[in-house]
Parts: C-alpha cells; sequence; structure tokens
C-alpha cells in the first residue's frame, strides 16, 4: 500500500481549506462537440479518489470497474481505509480529505463522496473548486442552501457531475416516467410515498447516547467535519448517524431521492408552495420515531395541482388507494385519471398498472449503469442523468423540504423558492443554511 505522506508535506501543499477556494479548476480538454461541459481528454481509465471507503462507498468504488482507476482512499476510521487497500493497493491513504485532494490534485480527474450527509457539501465543493467531476451520494447535502451552493459551483467550474440515486439510471422507471409526462394515464391526481426507515435501521426520537472514549482508529474531529462540536459516543459513526439532526436528514434524507425519484422524472416537482407534517414528537435533536409530510404542489405546464404524501416510521397509505396491494416496507403509488402506478420497493424500479394491464414502451434514453454513465460522462462532456445543477439540487431541495415540516410538527409551511426561505418566519433559516465549524467551508 502506497504509504501516507508526511505531516509535513500535507502543511506543505495543503495549508488549508481555504488555500483550495483560490484555486481555479485544472486544465480541460476542448469540449466534445455534442457536450454541455468540457471534456476529459484522457488515454487509459480515468484516476479516482474515494472519500468515504466503507458501506456504501465501498460499493460505489467497486463499481467504478475497468473504466477508472481508484488512485485515492480516504476515510476518517483507519480500519475502513486498511482494508480498502487491501482491494486496491497501488491507491494512496489519507485520514482528511481536505488534504488528500490537495496533495493529489494533479493525479485525480474524478471523486465519489460516500461520506455521512453533514460532510456531503464540503468535500464535493472542494473537488469542484479543484475542477475534479464530483459523484456524491444520496441526499446530495444535508441542507437546502448547500445543494443551491453546489448548484453555483458546478455551473462556475464547468465539471461532471452524478448523485448516487442509482435507479436514475434504471430503464423501468425511465419508461414509466416518459409514460406518465407523456400522457398515457391522464393528469395525476395524487403520489404517496412510503419507508419503513428508521425504525429497526437506526434510532430516532432518542436522547442523546452516553459519551464514551473515542476509539483510536477514528479521528473523531474530522468525522465531525462542519457540524457542532460534540464528544464521541456509540451511535454516531460508522451508520446510526442518520437519526441526528446535526448530521442525516433521517428517514427522508436516507430513502427521499429514491422513493420520491420517479414522480420527479415524470412531473419535475420543484419547489412545492407548502409542506406540513404530523409527528411522533420529537425533541429536535435527533428525528421523530416516524412522520407523515405533506407536500403542496402547484399547477404547472406539466402538471395540475395535486399532493405527495411521505410516511416514514412504518406509517402506509390509506390501502383503499390500492385494494388487495400489501404494501411493503419501501415504495410509491402514482394516482392518474387513468390508471395508478405502484412500484413495490424504494427505487421506483419495475411498477406496474395496478389494473393489470401491460406498460407500453415509450421513447426514452437508455443508461449504460449509473457510474459508467458517471465516467462515461467526463470523456463526452455530456451531463449524466443526476446532474446537480439539473437534477440532483431540485430533487435534493424537494425532500429536504419536508423536514421543515417535521421540525414545525403541525404549522403548514410556506415555502419561498426564489428568497429561499420560509414566508413569515426566521425559525427554519438555520436549517436551511447551516453554522459550518471553522475550517470546513463551502
Amino acid at each position: 500500500m502506497t504509504p501516507e505522506p508526511s505531516r509535513r508535506d500535507l502543511l506543505r501543499l495543503a495549508a488549508s481549506a481555504g488555500a483550495a477556494a483560490a484555486l481555479g479548476p485544472v486544465a480541460w480538454a476542448a469540449p466534445a462537440e455534442s457536450g454541455s461541459y468540457p471534456a476529459r481528454d484522457r488515454k487509459g481509465p480515468l484516476r479516482v479518489a474515494a472519500v468515504g471507503v466503507g458501506g456504501r462507498g465501498r460499493g460505489n468504488i467497486n463499481s467504478v470497474g475497468n473504466l477508472g482507476e481508484i488512485v485515492a482512499l480516504i476515510d476518517v476510521d483507519a480500519e475502513t481505509r486498511a482494508k480498502a487497500g487491501v482491494d486496491f493497493p497501488n491507491a494512496a491513504t489519507f485520514a482528511d480529505f481536505r488534504q488528500a485532494l490537495m496533495v493529489m490534485r494533479d493525479e485525480i480527474d474524478a471523486v465519489i463522496v460516500s461520506t455521512p450527509d453533514h460532510t456531503h457539501a464540503v468535500a464535493a465543493a472542494l473537488a469542484m473548486r479543484l475542477g475534479k467531476a464530483v459523484y456524491c451520494e444520496k441526499p446530495l447535502t444535508r441542507t437546502i442552501w448547500e445543494a443551491r451552493e453546489l448548484a453555483k459551483l458546478q455551473r462556475k467550474h464547468r465539471v461532471i457531475t452524478q448523485m448516487g440515486n442509482q435507479y436514475t439510471s434504471a430503464d423501468s422507471l425511465r419508461n414509466v416516467a416518459a409514460l406518465i409526462r407523456a400522457g398515457e394515464f391522464g393528469a395525476v391526481r395524487e403520489v404517496h410515498c412510503w419507508t419503513n426507515r428508521a425504525g429497526g435501521w437506526w434510532p430516532q426520537g432518542v436522547a442523546r447516547p452516553e459519551t464514551k472514549p473515542t476509539p483510536k482508529k477514528v479521528n473523531f474531529d474530522l468525522w465531525l467535519g462542519p457540524s457542532a462540536d460534540r464528544p464521541y459516543a456509540d451511535g454516531y459513526h460508522p451508520f446510526a448517524w442518520r437519526g441526528w439532526w446535526d448530521f442525516g436528514a433521517g428517514a427522508l434524507g436516507d430513502i427521499g431521492c429514491h422513493c420520491m425519484n420517479l414522480p420527479f422524472m415524470a412531473l419535475d416537482l420543484r419547489d412545492p408552495v407548502a409542506v406540513q407534517a404530523k409527528t411522533s414528537g420529537h425533541n429536535r435533536d435527533s428525528f421523530p420515531l416516524w412522520s407523515i409530510v405533506d407536500y403542496e404542489f402547484a399547477k404547472t405546464a406539466r402538471h395540475d395541482a395535486f399532493k405527495l404524501t411521505w410516511y416514514d416510521g412504518g406509517k402506509l397509505p390509506d390501502e383503499r388507494l390500492a385494494p388487495g396491494v400489501k404494501y411493503g416496507g419501501n415504495g410509491s403509488l402514482i394516482v392518474c385519471e387513468k390508471a395508478t402506478i405502484y412500484a413495490a420497493n424504494e427505487y421506483g424500479a419495475n411498477a406496474v398498472r395496478l389494473d393489470g394491464q401491460a406498460l407500453p414502451t415509450a421513447n426514452f434514453t437508455k443508461s449504460p449503469g449509473h457510474m459508467a454513465e458517471f465516467l462515461n460522462a467526463i470523456r463526452t462532456g455530456q451531463p449524466a442523468s443526476s446532474d446537480f445543477s439539473n437534477y440532483a439540487v431540485p430533487l435534493t431541495e424537494t425532500v429536504l423540504l419536508g423536514n421543515l415540516a417535521v421540525w414545525a410538527d403541525g404549522p403548514r409551511v410556506e415555502w419561498d423558492a426564489r428568497r429561499m426561505q420560509v414566508k413569515g418566519s426566521s425559525e427554519y433559516d438555520a436549517l436551511i443554511r447551516p453554522t459550518l465549524r471553522k475550517g470546513w467551508t463551502l
């Protein structure tokens, strides 16, 4: 395994995150003839740095395959880095992505971000400022302001991006979305999406766990990143962080970018005018045990006004919406004038008509696979399907707006998308735009 750089090397090459912010993008080749971004003219595999290499991160680096070469493994957990290094012995290893990207800025074409939600934005922002293509797990960010900032950075630095809502590239999802867009089933009347998260997946609606000594293998200060300081405890690293407002986005953040993906693609579900929730109650530190969130969408050129309802923690839609169907742990229903479309999983894949009629085949663009689409986009300059500015940012924003309603727990929250604020209230400002710890900036 490549030895980690010395502290002197890191200090010399990466004196601060602020130094990175001052750097412009690295040189790109001329734009591809049919592309929207500069294409990457490189012989051989694309060089990829992975930020977060356990869990979902390990799955992402494995999916790179022959299209790319993993040249850097970055993780705050030394044991996780070591395990990944067994399979990628030629990759350099780092604990701090800020240092890693600065040290290897001339040896990287793309960055994969698979960290907890609260560090997505700072890692993706630094990579884009350095001119790197970025693949970032869902939800794209923990907060709405961070998502919009990433869109600005992408446009400024003209880099290829992709969010890790993998089934955006599934042919079955694209086919149904195209049919709905074309009016095959008539106007959409209502949409329902649900998940069985959290519950048995991670705890929510709980007090903070007991403080414990930080394991030697974990750099917990780096793990906290931009979030407010707190002592280490079991239940944050490596997985149960999703249940805490400071680190995750609850069940909505975990599954919303999957479950809402089909209706979003079909209907362009941007800028709901209001959201409202009822929940089990919560302490505004840990997310509630369950929530039901109503999104109100105004009439547009693509759809009439309608409501989307989100359910988590074991709550489910009225069974009369789908007679004879036993809802699974995750799924979605799109109720249209002429048919109801049902997807029996969180990904929106292999959806069916509840009346049993076969779905026709629409005209849509097929994908070579989500990661392959991202890496191919770097070479061609043609945006990937879940490109930040065009797709991932508005989808993530719609999902995260539901958490404003969860925070309110009862009152109807009216959204001013142009001003990026809740109408008539400053209560939600810190949820929309977080205060980032010193040393961690976008």
